[in-house]
């Protein structure tokens, strides 16, 4: 509470002084400076030096009257895109794929049934739906039927689907509450689920960033923590993936906001590094800072120079965002423990020895019994390592390409984050000087298919393993032997679903991914094998 002690101090004096009786103005941050040095200080020789703190900020003529009456923080993008046109239209382009098209489809309109078998009845299996585009990150995962149960729906029923891309959509603009009058999180609608928590939305939305303590901790004075209640959270939550995630708007400075990543990048784990210290090539230096003005604490990380491989990793990374249980134990693991915001930040060859160390687990099999990880999506630490990152390239270099305004003819970054396939000339032949973008396809295309062959190899493994449980399990196996296949299953499954959660594996880190799926397939041949031999034994004892 220093901080927020040291506040109210300057402003008592600022008022004795008679300071506030200049109200705020465009031009004017005399005010502002008194108690928010470190902020003007930098802002005066940055980037954004002439914008004004009334650009973003309202409100300040009570604040300036009454220091406890906080000014309005506007979180629009829209904001930023009235300089910052080509890059904000860009940044919310559609990719023009479907929505709610399931993942469970596996490239057809018929359900993949392994999906369901591999995930044990987990709350994925309700609706797992591909991403869009950035403009819909927030709209499509608050009415998925696994998040909400159904409480969201768009006022427009389908045809929501048919707004176009180029700009950033408030929410309850596009969205109703069915149910306004309670915040009872719970199923509304058979086939759903209420899986959405309080630290969905930090992924999502930068718009309640001032209201969080560092990590969600439930601390005096910040409204929200990741055990509130998630109806209560979202309904405060208007914007996707605002320009504040990536860019200070005091400073323009590169930076990253979100404090999972925050705590993976600057932990110190000897047993189990991240990515970040033992893996990247070219790994940029964070400089953390503790902004807590409102009596708690939060912390902004600062980049040495713009680096889109951690401004990426700052959602696109294996989280855990969710209650579960300790693997070891079985104690039931809440929202007071920060295991329920967590970025391991480590690859596929780490991923099983890092959740050896910190034993979260999501959820047990319904079938095998089996301790398992539910994984999401580990893009950021599967590049770290890979022939790309080593050369130097990033995120940016393939998915944010420079690109020339059509308006204005002047070079700009694309923000649209799409695949590289749109852009090859400003992207794959940069480099690859001597090739065709037909040529590039090609390659790209093998690398893919040689991939999904893997993947369907270790499905194969994994299905005969989920047929060698079934038999064990009536038959009367031993639990010795069960839990020695369960512990089999745990890793046949990690080293599967790393590589079904991550965007774009097969070009990201093929090597990697290789490998980890050969773990995948062998794991559950052994298990398979182990089991067939128990009940196998079992039935010639009974001879």
């Amino acid at each position: 509470m220093k901080s927020q002690h040291m506040f109210t101090a300057l402003a008592a004096a600022m008022l004795s002084l008679g300071a506030y009786s200049t109200a705020a103005n465009a031009a004017d941050l005399a005010n502002c400076t008194i108690c928010h040095s470190n902020i003007t200080k930098v802002h005066a020789g940055a980037a954004h030096k002439d914008v004004a703190c009334t650009s973003c900020h309202t409100g300040l003529d009570e604040h300036l009257k009454k220091p406890s009456a906080r000014p309005t923080v506007n979180m629009d993008p829209a904001n930023c895109g009235a300089c910052h046109q080509p890059q904000y239209t860009s940044l919310y382009k559609d990719e023009g794929r479907p929505a709610r098209q399931s993942k469970k489809a596996a490239g057809g309109p018929a359900p993949d049934p392994f999906f369901d078998r591999a995930l044990g009845a987990h709350g994925f299996t309700k609706e797992h739906d591909l991403p869009r585009a950035h403009t819909w990150m927030a709209i499509d995962q608050f009415i998925v039927d696994r998040a909400f149960g159904g409480r969201f729906e768009p006022k427009d029923g389908w045809l929501y689907t048919t707004l176009e891309g180029g700009k950033s959509y408030k929410v309850w603009d596009v969205l109703k509450d069915n149910y306004p009058d309670n915040n009872t999180q719970k199923a509304h609608k058979p086939g759903t689920a209420a899986a959405g928590n309080g630290v969905c939305w930090s992924c999502k939305s930068a718009d309640l960033m001032l209201d969080w303590a560092y990590m969600g901790d439930k601390v005096e004075g910040a409204t929200f923590n990741r055990g509130s209640n998630p109806v209560d959270v979202v309904r405060k939550v208007n914007h996707a993936l605002n320009c504040n995630f990536c860019h200070d708007p005091h400073t323009a400075q590169p930076r990253i906001i979100r404090d999972a990543l925050i705590d993976a990048v600057t932990r110190d784990n000897k047993d189990v590094p991240n990515v970040w210290k033992s893996v990247a090539a070219h790994p940029t230096k964070v400089d953390v800072k503790d902004f807590g003005m409102r009596g708690f604490t939060r912390k902004v990380g600062y980049l040495e120079r713009p680096d889109a491989n951690l401004m990426c990793a700052q959602c696109h990374v294996e989280y855990v965002c969710n209650p579960g249980f300790n693997g070891k134990t079985g104690e039931k693991v809440g929202f007071d423990n920060r295991w329920t915001n967590l970025f391991p930040f480590v690859n596929a060859d780490q991923i099983e020895e890092y959740y050896d160390k910190v034993p979260f687990r999501d959820f047990k099999h319904n079938v095998t019994g089996a301790s398992l990880i539910k994984m999401q999506h580990p893009d950021a630490e599967t590049f770290f390592g890979s022939v790309h990152d080593k050369v130097g390239a990033t995120c940016q270099t393939c998915h944010m390409p420079k690109v020339k305004d059509e308006k204005t003819g002047k070079m700009y970054t694309l923000h649209w984050a799409t695949s590289p396939r749109h852009y090859m000339k400003e992207t794959c032949l940069t480099c690859h000087k001597d090739k065709t973008e037909k040529q590039m396809n090609l390659a790209i295309d093998a690398m893919k298919g040689h991939f999904e062959g893997k993947v369907r190899e270790a499905e194969a493994r994994m299905n005969d393993m989920f047929d060698a449980f079934d038999l064990a399990i009536a038959a009367g196996v031993d639990q010795k032997t069960l839990d020695e296949a369960r512990k089999l299953h745990a890793s046949a499954h990690v080293n599967w679903e790393y590589w079904t959660a991550a965007n774009g594996a097969y070009f990201h880190n093929p090597e990697l991914a290789t490998r980890s799926l050969a773990k995948s397939a062998k794991a559950a041949s052994d298990a398979a094998a182990l089991l067939r031999k128990a009940v196998a034994a079992k039935a010639q004892a009974k001879k």
